[in-house]
């Protein structure tokens, strides 16, 4: 259930990072113009959080214990930053700095009206989904079962000598022995 929490998280950021935010028009200006703005044109960050967030996801899997406890830690942090920078991203100085920096049109004395759409609000319900998904695994996280070891292979088991000399096992391979075989019926 947290692993989905945290893969819509994730999934809801990237997806609102490339959607338009805001458009910025200038109908009085000397030359009309209008500017669709993208999450990622407003500021980098929460699509930057947001591939963190996944790669947190997949730590998830891979960690047991405290480790992972302390990858809900994470999760929850890259969650709020989401949060706070998707909000700080639609505020209208950060708008108009950003349409300014993509044409200079907007600075030639125009008043440009300012329209904001609601994707920004789908990055933040990503970032909730992210912090409840990380606080929920920092808390009970150290005791879920960690990834199952039946699928590692287990060190080869070698002969006695080789454990005195680590040149044996390489001395028995030039001999044609396999120092994996097993001796006298025993493993």
């Amino acid at each position: 259930m947290t692993a989905l929490l945290c893969a819509a998280g994730a999934g809801l950021t990237l997806l609102a990072a490339g959607r338009t935010w805001a458009t910025v028009t200038a109908e009085d200006a000397i030359t009309p113009f209008g500017q669709s703005l993208t999450g990622g044109d407003l500021g980098g960050a929460p699509g930057a959080l947001g591939w963190a967030a996944l790669a947190g996801l997949a730590a998830l899997f891979a960690t047991r214990g405290r480790v992972r406890a302390g990858v809900g830690v994470l999760i929850a942090l890259f969650g709020a930053g989401i949060a706070y920078a998707s909000t700080a991203a639609v505020q209208r100085s950060n708008v108009l700095s950003a349409a300014g920096d993509k044409s200079a049109l907007i600075k030639l004395g125009a008043d440009p009206a300012l329209q904001v759409n609601l994707w920004w609000v789908v990055s933040v319900a990503g970032g909730v989904l992210l912090v409840a998904a990380g606080l929920v695994t920092a808390v009970r996280g150290a005791r879920w079962p960690g990834m199952s070891a039946r699928y590692e292979r287990a060190a080869p088991r070698t002969p006695a000598a080789a454990d005195d000399d680590p040149s044996a096992m390489w001395k028995s391979l030039d001999r044609g022995e396999d120092p994996t075989a097993q001796k006298n019926g025993r493993p």
